[in-house]
């Protein structure tokens, strides 16, 4: 029996970036990221402890982002366990200074989207459950920069004083303009460009990062 069989079903989505930050919001909300260095630091030198440490964590994540491409729950478990082990190779290219969660994710879905292409494949009726328009066959996966740039911003807004996260949040992921966020919140306009201007430069300077990484 899987050891995530508790995981959530989903129906196969199309698994954009957005689509991976929200699954992996599921597991560990932004608020929560840690930048486990010394994890990192002995995932990298091959230390056992750090392996176990790291597939408690995330195990849930990779086993429901690999769920919702192949939605078989043996394949699956045996996509997860690949997953880590694939990780475990590619240990010596992961930045310390990196979060786990965005990485670990985008090596799932490449490796549920390789079982099934090696399934298609197969002489025998494999993917016949798939639907042939499904994005997660057709389309390119979004790159490990993209999903780690949702990610970061998550966090950053997720990080933000409640008042400010509230203003960004309905300004930027709802739409709304100044004056409608002060009728919602039933405050003056000019307390809601306060919060929006403090808002955005704490994000620009937990976000400057990104910048950095365009320019490289």
């Amino acid at each position: 029996m899987s050891n995530y069989a508790g995981a959530k079903r989903f129906d196969r989505p199309t698994l954009r970036a957005s689509t991976l930050v929200s699954v992996m919001e599921q597991f560990r909300p932004p608020h929560q990221v840690q930048r486990d260095t010394e994890l990192a630091l002995a995932f990298r030198e091959g230390n056992l402890d750090a392996v176990r440490t790291l597939y408690e964590r995330f195990g849930g994540l990779v086993f429901t982002v690999a769920h919702r491409i192949i939605g078989d729950g043996q394949r699956v478990e045996d996509v997860t366990q690949h997953v880590f082990v694939q990780a475990w190779r590619l240990a010596g290219h992961f930045d310390a200074g990196r979060d786990f969660a965005p990485w670990l994710a985008m090596i799932a879905r490449s490796s549920a989207i390789d079982a099934l292409r090696i399934e298609q494949r197969s002489p025998t009726e494999a993917l016949d459950h798939a639907d042939p328009s499904d994005s997660a066959l057709v389309m390119l996966p979004p790159s490990a920069k993209q999903v780690e740039t949702v990610w970061s911003v998550r966090t950053a807004i997720d990080s933000l004083d409640p008042n400010e996260r509230e203003v960004i949040r309905m300004q930027h992921l709802q739409g709304h303009s100044h004056s409608e966020i002060a009728e919602q919140l039933g405050v003056a306009v000019g307390t809601v460009e306060s919060r929006s201007d403090r808002g955005h430069r704490r994000l620009a300077t937990r976000l400057g990062h990104l910048g950095q990484d365009v320019e490289q």
